[in-house]
């Protein structure tokens, strides 16, 4: 089995994290993981230390303060880049990503550039949405669909595995998005380098029943970033590095 490198974000997700951990061992037990702690107030970060500590398949990286999404998973393409991995997945701390998807996903990337875990592939998968949530959300894949060209129903999750050539081809400090808009970018500029992009359905649980994570930034971000990757493709400015498309 090529080596694979799981990279999980976190902010206050102490009571999740070591059990998720053991979760993703217990179907990938081949896989190393990096957590990406923005200095939790809750002690995150020091069970993440617990656990490097315990298991040499587990690294931490710590960083001063909350700077984004896009940003976490950045630093953390870049280390996985550095070591060698063949496969790089990035997943949420707080179960609403299924560990027992990991399997699929490493099943499925040697014939791909990225496989994503799709929310709407398979009809609507979702738990614990408000309505007003899933509406915004499908929407949001509409819009990026149509102004972008992507081909797939779910433009914006973040369950996804990367095939480590997709991420070598791209300068990641040209990266322009810092949130969730990141994983809008990602699909992208895989697309535009010629690389199939496969949908398998999840079954997304929300532990945060009723409550939008979204934000006015979140959705503007969203809104303004698919023209912006429109405008950059046409003038050859897309974040690819030297004899890329």
């Amino acid at each position: 089995m090529k080596s694979c490198l799981v990279i999980i974000p976190t902010y206050n997700e102490r009571d999740n994290i070591a059990p998720l951990v053991a979760e993703i061992f217990q179907n990938i037990p081949q896989a190393k993981v990096l957590i990406v702690d923005d200095n939790s107030p809750d002690g995150t970060g020091v069970i993440c230390d617990q656990l490097a500590k315990t298991n040499r398949r587990v690294q931490v990286l710590h960083r001063a303060a909350k700077m984004g999404l896009g940003t976490a998973y950045r630093e953390g393409f870049k280390i996985a880049l550095s070591r060698g991995m063949e496969y790089i997945i990035e997943m949420d701390a707080d179960f609403s990503h299924d560990p027992v998807v990991l399997k699929k996903m490493l099943a499925e990337i040697p014939d791909h550039g990225v496989v994503i875990g799709s929310r709407f592939c398979n009809g609507v998968s979702v738990v614990n949405w408000p309505i007003r949530r899933l509406i915004l959300s499908l929407l949001a894949s509409y819009y990026v669909r149509k102004i972008t060209g992507l081909k797939i129903s779910d433009t914006t999750t973040g369950y996804k595995c990367f095939k480590r050539e997709v991420l070598e081809k791209i300068d990641l400090d040209r990266v322009i998005s810092e949130d969730y808009a990141f994983q809008i970018e990602m699909n992208y500029l895989t697309m535009k380098l010629g690389y199939t992009i496969q949908e398998i359905p999840i079954i997304f649980v929300d532990r945060h029943s009723g409550t939008s994570k979204m934000s006015t930034g979140i959705i503007n971000e969203a809104l303004i970033l698919p023209w912006k990757l429109r405008l950059r493709s046409l003038f050859g400015r897309l974040p690819f590095k030297k004899n890329q498309p």
